[in-house]
């Protein structure tokens, strides 16, 4: 149950970026269509996340350091930009166009999920 909201949660902060960044769209003929991109984009996401994201902060851990963390902000931007071309390859309607709107995407997609991880206990 854990995993579905989180994906909902991600779903969400997706919506969100798409309404707020210019470069990052969403198509489907219809909301449920939306919608249903929306969850699998958020799905991609979260397994890129979980399956990169550790290695890139092992590999990368000097890098983190040095910038106090701002690193995290590139590696966000460029897993949402792999995101993008998955969805792509899949023949999903989610494109992320050029590295400034995924590194925005990628600021509002954390702070959105910080904020209803928040409100609805996920990672108790």
């Amino acid at each position: 149950m854990k995993y579905i909201v989180k994906i909902l949660v991600v779903a969400a902060a997706l919506w969100v970026s798409t309404r707020v960044v210019d470069g990052i769209t969403v198509g489907g003929e219809s909301t449920a269509k939306e919608v249903g991109t929306l969850l699998a984009v958020a799905l991609i996401f979260g397994v890129i996340n979980a399956l990169l994201k550790p290695i890139i902060k092992t590999i990368g851990c000097a890098f983190y350091v040095l910038t106090l963390g701002l690193f995290a902000l590139v590696v966000n931007a460029g897993l949402l930009l792999l995101t993008s071309w998955i969805a792509d390859q899949l023949t999903l309607p989610f494109e992320v166009v050029g590295f400034w709107a995924a590194f925005w995407g990628a600021i509002i997609i954390g702070v959105i999920s910080w904020l209803l991880d928040l409100i609805f206990g996920i990672d108790d």
